[in-house]
């Protein structure tokens, strides 16, 4: 009993600057308490010298040491871990990458992230700037670059042009994109028929189909047109066969 008094009086007098004071109970180990607190063993035994890894007594009081924090977050900001989270999910969400996350946190082990453990989140991908002639527009969920081209009447090539820096296969949902303007398409000057609007999903085979041409036809009286790439919105001129 004295050698526990003992060491009662030495342990309460326990230093543990920028720590926290912690009390051994039935069932904790260092590896758990380290999993906890999201620090090391070697870093419990080095701030407790002569601890025994081994025999934890109960009611004994140790001091777990202070994880490693993100310090100052410049051009980024401090997130806090909920449950699920990854350094590639966090990743993939604000648009940066993992060895981004690995360097702007230094002592942080991917793999033991604990729920409310603050991490930086460096920069995300660069956003448009300027849009001259378009309009900004915020991503969706389902978004891609081929469908938006789609539904705003340009090309692959000019959307991707107006968001240098943009990844089309990680677009975030939130994050904003430069749409340009509708890629310029030749009107017919004259036409031996009527004008139609193309509307989404025609193709030149159903518009013969439905008004009874050809696509031949069609295609002589579009000089420039290209089957393969009708924009929403684009003006075509359905000739008329004679009878």
């Amino acid at each position: 009993m004295g050698m526990n008094l003992d060491q009662n009086v030495v342990i309460s007098q326990i230093s543990c600057p920028g720590g926290t004071v912690y009390t051994i109970v039935a069932g904790d180990t260092l590896f758990a308490l380290a999993r906890r607190f999201n620090t090391t063993v070697q870093a419990i035994i080095n701030a407790n010298p002569g601890i025994d890894p081994n025999s934890l007594q109960i009611g004994r009081r140790i001091c777990i040491p202070v994880a490693p924090t993100p310090g100052t977050c410049p051009g980024g900001f401090t997130y806090a871990i909920r449950a699920g989270d990854t350094f590639f999910s966090i990743a993939r969400r604000f648009g940066t990458t993992v060895s981004a996350l690995e360097a702007a946190n230094p002592g942080v082990d991917p793999n033991r992230l604990q729920i409310g453990q603050q991490i930086c989140v460096p920069a995300a991908a660069p956003t448009p700037g300027p849009c001259p002639g378009g309009f900004l527009y915020t991503i969706r969920a389902g978004d891609t670059f081929f469908s938006l081209a789609s539904r705003f009447g340009v090309t692959l090539q000019a959307l991707t042009s107006a968001n240098p820096g943009v990844d089309p296969n990680r677009l975030q949902i939130g994050q904003q994109i430069c749409i340009p303007a509708p890629t310029p398409v030749p009107t017919p000057v004259t036409c031996p028929g009527f004008i139609y609007i193309i509307q989404s999903g025609d193709t030149l085979s159903a518009l013969a189909q439905r008004f009874g041409t050809t696509v031949s036809a069609i295609t002589a009286a579009n000089p420039g047109i290209n089957p393969n790439n009708l924009q929403v919105g684009q003006n075509v001129c359905i000739p008329v066969l004679p009878r």
